[in-house]
């Protein structure tokens, strides 16, 4: 299985943020981009990409511990940004980002200690990824707009374990699948 540890928003925020989406999509040369879907928008904390099915398991009891030593916190989608002169333009966020890259260090740990290979450490940087290209492209219009963006606060109450299911290879504007496959609450909420 291809997974990851998410933060996933409320659907009201996902639905905030589309509005804004829509508006970007357009701006000129918007059609050069691929969306992704609000189904498909998260915030990844660790990915751990294909994983034996007799991990999982331990996996999930590791990410259940995490989540239960993180109490919930206030998060919001706030901003953007871009990696790799635009081959990803994403959302940001703002609230309590101490807890939220509390939470990826700790989902990434028990990704290690269930014996995923998790390749190199990076800094967490929080980011909800609403479009990608294969080339370098001029974002900057993008940015103006989703400067000015900024969702409702929610509290952040669990941690997520989420299945990727990568589209068909070919198919124009075909769009990975994910799949909630795990949940533990933080802190003990809930």
């Amino acid at each position: 299985m291809r997974l990851f540890a998410a933060v996933l928003p409320p659907q009201d925020v996902s639905d905030e943020l589309a509005l804004r989406v829509a508006e970007l999509r357009r701006l000129p040369g918007a059609s050069e981009l691929r969306w992704t879907g609000v189904p498909g928008w998260h915030f990844t904390l660790a990915f751990y990409g294909e994983v034996d099915d007799d991990v999982v398991p331990e996996l999930s009891e590791r990410l259940e511990r995490a989540a239960r030593r993180t109490p919930s916190f206030p998060l919001a989608v706030r901003g953007g940004g871009e990696f790799g002169h635009g081959r990803a333009l994403w959302a940001g966020a703002s609230g309590e980002l101490p807890a939220l890259r509390l939470l990826a260090e700790r989902a990434e740990a028990a990704g290690r200690k269930a014996g995923v290979e998790m390749g190199e450490h990076r800094r967490y940087k929080a980011h909800l990824t609403v479009a990608r290209s294969r080339e370098a492209v001029d974002v900057g219009p993008y940015l103006e707009v989703l400067d000015g963006f900024t969702s409702r606060t929610w509290s952040v109450e669990e941690l997520a374990l989420v299945r990727s299911n990568l589209p068909v290879s070919g198919v124009p504007g075909e769009q990975p699948r994910y799949e909630v496959v795990g949940r533990w609450a933080l802190g003990g909420a809930g």
